[in-house]
């Protein structure tokens, strides 16, 4: 019986090339699309899982109630001791702090700057066991000055050969070797190189702080501890500690599991950033593909019902029985499906280099390494296969051979009652690509916009690099006149929080206003250049000058500062006095006059509102250097910048970075989206433009005699063109209107994600109907001018 049916459906494929082409080129796009979608939402589902008891370990994060509600992935180092002394649902935890810079590798005569450099307790590889190229976890740690690198970082330094026990230097510290790590491990936090915590020498009262909070904290729970009970318990203990004049923090636990995907909105964040909006909206467009070429298959295998109504006559007249036909024609879809399937794990197979490269992953897909993926494989054809094929099966399986073999079953009718099925499923179809096509309209708007929005400052030719080196660190305002000479330099600023950078804060008071609670504000620490080197706009009061002595105790505020201390207007701000806890000494106040008011500026990121803002003159802070270049000779004045940098830090080589090209890589995420949204709404709508092909030419088909009648009768080529396309533009018009407001509602929730953002306009939903509508009259318009223009006499001369 299978010879039979498989002999039956391969002689049925090559009988209708074109339906058999519609159906596996339809399903070919769709597998491919879901493979590589399924590839990259399992491989984001990953991380962390393979943490023996991931189920039972938390971090402990903060939530900030005050005037702009923050979530702040780090924590005190105090929540680990009270959390291990103080509650004996605890079975072990883990504090993780992170360099926040780059810094300089030295080994083998190769001098490189590294990042993701991490501080950790002593315990660190117990709760998270990675596994070990070189080494082991139980022997990496017994010396202050022991490190343990990323197998990238020791095959840069060391080549091929085993690196243990070998000695590099860490910013002119010296380090030994004790263990190389796998590369491959889905883990949240991008270790490239690990230090014990007792390397940073951190003074002991520094450790038990409440309120200094750079560190990520791992809990993990005894068995049948409830998290959420604990959660509370913890909140509860710690609320007389995290008292605050301003605003007060608020610990909670997030499953470990939940830390790479749940956590986009974080502040402080150390780990791999994933997000799960965009995870779901892939695996959503994924099933939309797929569902539409199986509504395809629906609508052609339901239209050509008539095309082998006599066959099935045939067989039931001979004794084949309807339970017999239908699992014939199920088994006719699944190995269409199987042969898409084939093509499409090819076809997954060669374009999953190009996905790796644009993800920066390196995913897999080795049916043999892992046979549960073959597995799945097989179970998604089988699903496919009946999803598709069932109800046509019904369709043609019902047929009467007594009706069907008189020919009483009328040409331009709808067999078993599937017209209303086929009108249904195009509209599906074309809802979902038009929902797809406003979503991609809104995206690149969106992205448009953040790119190109007025920020507030000029970020164009700023160049800017970390300082290095004691010898910088001392002269820095030698090092920037020597700058500040040559022809191809406007300003020099050197400071700590340029935008798209790091930046702390503070709490700030008011003399003049008493009553009103400390306010949280970011702190920028800045020179008397900062200003025009950004090109930020005074609304009122001066610039700091090297001319008066006393503006190393004054402050420029911005527009929100203004408005949340209460300051009245930018005039009326100037003259008021701030007091701020100074970071070197929290109860020693650095009290001043308010000289400035700048106009707001976008220091972070468009996904984050403006929080108020203090400029201040603060040397101790000072990390980072600005030039702004002028002309078009940017390599050769870069060329004199690295002189001058040789001369003050030869032993550190400079590295540099455009601002506007690093405040745009905070989009990386976004444009990404915008590119793949792209492509698969172009891959959508190609998909759903096959199967109004393949109903097109069936339509065609069916009425060309009342084609050749209305031609002979007078109908123009441009009346009959009409006339087939005209229930299909319909269709396609319902479409708009159901794809709209889902459209409108879902856009609009992600949106609300950005602190500025567009808004949804009509133009954007005219040009997707506009687009849909014009897409399906060159489909249609395909087949019906090759219908309208065939010989009336070829259609009637069986009459």
């Amino acid at each position: 019986m299978f010879q039979n049916f498989l002999r039956s459906g391969l002689r049925n494929i090559g009988r209708h090339k074109g339906f058999s082409f519609i159906n596996i080129a339809g399903l070919t796009i769709g597998l491919t699309a879901c493979l590589l979608i399924g590839l990259f939402v399992r491989d984001e589902q990953q991380y962390d899982k393979f943490v023996p008891g991931y189920e039972n370990t938390y971090r402990v994060y903060q939530k900030t109630k005050g005037d702009v509600d923050n979530i702040i992935a780090t924590a005190p180092p105090a929540f680990a001791v009270a959390l291990k002394q103080n509650f004996p649902e605890v079975e072990e935890v883990v504090r993780v702090l992170s360099f926040n810079s780059k810094e300089l590798i030295e080994a083998n005569d190769k001098k490189l700057y590294e990042e993701n450099g991490f501080l950790v307790d002593s315990n660190f590889f117990e709760m998270f066991p990675l596994h070990f190229r070189y080494g082991s976890a139980a022997k990496v740690f017994g010396d202050p000055k022991s490190i343990v690198i990323s197998a990238a970082m020791a095959e840069k330094f060391f080549g091929k050969e085993n690196p243990i026990g070998k000695e590099l230097t860490l910013s002119k510290f010296v380090m030994r070797v004790q263990g190389v790590l796998e590369n491959s491990e889905k883990f949240h936090l991008p270790l490239n190189f690990v230090m014990p915590l007792a390397a940073a020498e951190l003074p002991a009262d520094r450790m038990q702080s409440w309120q200094w909070y750079p560190f990520n904290t791992y809990v993990k729970l005894k068995n049948g501890t409830s998290a959420d009970q604990l959660q509370a318990k913890f909140q509860t203990y710690s609320k007389p500690f995290m008292k605050s004049d301003g605003p007060v923090n608020v610990p909670y636990f997030q499953s470990l599991g939940q830390i790479h995907l749940y956590s986009s909105d974080f502040k402080y964040e150390m780990s791999t950033r994933g997000n799960i909006t965009y995870v779901k909206a892939l695996s959503i467009i994924a099933i939309f593909i797929l569902l539409i070429a199986c509504f395809n298959f629906v609508n052609l295998a339901t239209s050509r019902s008539l095309k082998r109504a006599k066959e099935v006559g045939v067989r039931k007249s001979i004794g084949a029985g309807r339970i017999e036909l239908a699992t014939q024609f199920v088994g006719e879809t699944i190995l269409l499906t199987a042969i898409s399937m084939i093509i499409a794990i090819a076809a997954t197979w060669l374009l999953l280099p190009y996905l790796n490269r644009f993800t920066d992953k390196n995913i897999v897909f080795d049916l043999i390494a892992n046979p549960l993926v073959g597995l799945a494989l097989v179970t998604l054809t089988l699903v496919v296969g009946i999803l598709a094929g069932f109800y046509p099966a019904l369709v043609l399986s019902a047929f009467q051979p007594a009706k069907v073999l008189k020919g009483s079953i009328i040409s331009n009718s709808a067999p078993g009652g599937t017209q209303w099925l086929r009108h249904g499923l195009v509209v599906v179809q074309f809802s979902l690509s038009v929902l797809l096509i406003i979503s991609a309209i809104v995206v690149i708007n969106q992205v448009s916009y953040m790119h190109n929005k007025d920020l507030g400052f000029r970020k164009e030719q700023v160049l800017f690099f970390p300082m290095k080196g004691e010898n910088l660190q001392k002269n820095y305002a030698s090092f920037k006149n020597e700058l500040i000479r040559y022809p191809g330099i406007k300003s020099v600023s050197i400071g700590y929080g340029f935008p798209g950078d790091k930046f702390g804060d503070g709490l700030m008071t008011v003399k003049e206003k008493p009553k009103l609670k400390p306010t949280k504000a970011v702190q920028v620490m800045v020179d008397e250049d900062y200003l025009k080197t950004l090109g930020l706009k005074l609304l009122a009061g001066r610039n700091f000058s090297k001319e008066i002595g006393s503006d190393v105790s004054a402050y420029i505020i911005n527009e929100t500062a203004v408005r949340n201390l209460g300051l009245g207007s930018a005039r009326q701000a100037i003259g008021k006095t701030l007091s701020w806890p100074t970071w070197a000494k929290s109860d020693s106040l650095k009290t001043g006059p308010v000289i400035g008011v700048v106009k707001d500026f976008h220091y972070k990121s468009l996904h984050e509102i403006i929080e108020p803002a203090v400029l201040q003159i603060y040397p101790q802070a000072y990390s980072k250097v600005a030039v702004k270049i002028s002309g078009s000779k940017i390599e050769t004045t870069i060329g004199e910048i690295k002189k001058v940098w040789g001369r003050y830090c030869a032993d550190y080589p400079i590295e540099y970075n455009f601002l506007d090209e690093s405040f745009g890589k905070m989009y990386n995420g976004e444009d990404k989206l915008k590119t793949l949204l792209t492509l698969f709404t172009a891959i959508t709508i190609f998909v759903s433009c096959l199967g109004l092909l393949g109903l097109a030419a069936n339509a065609a088909e069916r009425r060309k005699k009342e084609l050749g009648v209305r031609k002979v009768l007078g109908a123009t080529v441009a009346d009959l063109v009409a006339l087939l396309s005209k229930d299909f533009v319909k269709l396609v018009l319902i479409s708009f209107l159901v794809a709209c407001p889902i459209a409108w509602y879902f856009m609009n929730q992600w949106l609300d994600s950005f602190s500025y953002r567009i808004t949804i306009t009509w133009w954007m939903f005219a040009v997707a109907g506009a687009l849909a509508v014009m897409l399906a009259l060159v489909t249609v318009s395909f087949q019906s001018i090759k219908a309208a223009l065939s010989n009336p006499v070829k259609n009637l001369r069986t009459e």
